[in-house]
């Protein structure tokens, strides 16, 4: 997500202090490792991966061609596993043939690692540093990419509000995965959860009770609706799709690690293009603009965070 920040189980995390550019080398070198399944040769495993996402981009559009290898062929054979299959060409006949096999697909390879102001100190950083620019803006575009089943969004819909901000702004978010936005358009979330969730609200910088912003309901937490007035859920794909809207911040977190140089150079571009001067871009504590070509094209707001501001 969109990106592409959907369902499916999460791949361990990098390193901490470790960069977030992940090159084909590395991931081949990490896949190469891994014992051989059901007797495939490495050769063909790949080949018949290959081909398994070629058909996926050319029959529906999603392009997975260029995401790390070895986070692929993990969820690949977790899914072909899931279904009795044998081989990965089986599990092509299927998806081709059978869209339901692809939603479930699609829900492995996309990455659902989210949680309300997931990272309190970024939301530290937001409100000290970017707030105040945004004060002085008539209308607020933000744009979530990559948004999964919505936490994040409504995690900034929350600090708008107590900013006295979110009147004038509108929020994009946005994933390749339309299972999830319907599930984040529908604003219910896990009622075991919203411990985690308040102390993360309070490191974050929260001045109200959080328990003020959703209503208990068996085992469900429905956040208020007025969280939800100026927050648009949409289908977006960021390795096909165009920009659709300038926006003042973009935010794309924890989602850029799962995809090779080259489309993380691709999806920058796209950012890029899709900020003003002055425009704000927020990246996960993981990943980074070295390598992308556009390093130079902003400053660094707050390092630590992740926080940059566009200057050219």
């Amino acid at each position: 997500m969109v990106v592409p920040v959907g369902l499916g189980a999460a791949d361990p995390a990098p390193a901490a202090g470790a960069e977030a550019i992940v090159t084909p080398t590395v991931t081949d070198i990490a896949a190469a490792a891994e014992a051989p399944v059901n007797g495939y040769s490495p050769d063909l495993e790949r080949i018949e991966i290959q081909l398994l996402l070629e058909g996926i981009y050319r029959h529906y559009g999603f392009d997975f061609r260029a995401y790390a290898y070895a986070s692929l062929r993990r969820r690949i054979w977790k899914r072909i596993d899931s279904d009795g299959l044998k081989t990965i060409s089986a599990l092509q006949d299927r998806v081709l043939h059978d869209p339901s096999m692809m939603e479930r697909l699609l829900l492995d390879l996309s990455i659902n690692v989210t949680a309300m102001f997931r990272d309190p100190g970024f939301y530290v950083a937001f409100r000290r540093d970017v707030v105040p620019a945004l004060r002085t803006y008539p209308f607020i575009r933000i744009w979530h990419a990559g948004c999964s089943t919505g936490e994040e969004a409504y995690s900034m819909a929350i600090l708008l509000e107590e900013e006295d901000l979110y009147d004038r702004a509108r929020i994009y978010a946005t994933d390749i995965n339309e299972v999830v936005i319907r599930k984040a358009k529908e604003g219910i979330f896990p009622l075991d959860r919203m411990q985690e969730y308040t102390q993360n609200y309070l490191r974050a910088g929260g001045t109200r009770s959080f328990s003020e912003y959703y209503t208990a309901m068996y085992d469900g937490a429905l956040f208020a609706p007025r969280l939800m007035r100026n927050i648009v859920f949409s289908q977006h794909n960021l390795v096909t799709d165009r920009s659709f809207a300038e926006c003042n911040v973009i935010l794309c977190r924890n989602v850029l690690i799962y995809f090779d140089r080259t489309l993380q150079q691709r999806v920058h571009k796209l950012f890029h293009e899709s900020l003003p001067i002055y425009g704000y871009l927020g990246l996960g504590s993981k990943e980074s603009l070295r390598f992308t070509g556009f390093e130079d094209d902003y400053e660094a707001v707050d390092r630590r965070e992740k926080i940059y501001r566009k200057i050219k």
